[in-house]
């Protein structure tokens, strides 16, 4: 099943899941990048992200290449920005035509994802979606069985 892996990624942790996954599953990795692709830490990259949210902005990206025609399966990954799918990954499905597609998402998180799996589900209306699933975190050996585990979910279907 020829597949794709879009994320957002402001630390490292939504990009390890990607890079498993791309191992796993031999995909396709397409990056997302805010134009304002500034290195934000602490209190401005909280407060970068959560007014984003808050006002439902959705963060102009840098040019990338993706033709949902081309895969059988998207997964698309983003972290968790004030209980919500980060808006880089917002702005991408807005853009982007994926329809009658199977599609699979993760979350990124800190162990505050609250309500951004429902949030993240109600992006994907007119799909399949085969699989979903969030990650703690991720970065370590015990992330990768469970992004091994959930990606031979997925490819099963």
């Amino acid at each position: 099943m020829k597949t794709a892996v879009v994320f957002y990624s402001h630390d490292r942790h939504c990009a390890f899941v990607a890079e498993e996954l791309k191992a796993r599953l031999n995909a396709d990795v397409v990056r997302l990048y805010t134009k304002d692709e500034k290195k934000r830490r602490g209190f401005a990259k909280y407060a970068w992200g959560g007014s984003l949210v808050i006002m439902h902005k959705k963060p102009e990206l840098k040019p990338y290449v993706f033709d949902a025609a081309a895969y059988e399966l998207i997964i698309i990954g983003a972290p968790v920005w004030a209980g919500s799918p980060a808006p880089p990954v917002l702005t991408f499905l807005s853009e982007s035509a994926i329809n009658k597609k199977n599609v699979a998402f993760f979350l990124c998180h800190a162990g505050g994802k609250g309500k951004a799996m429902d949030k993240f589900r109600t992006q994907f209306e007119g799909n399949t979606v085969i699989g979903e699933a969030d990650f703690l975190n991720p970065g370590n050996d015990e992330a990768k069985r469970l992004i091994g585990e959930w990606a031979a979910r997925i490819s099963a279907r």
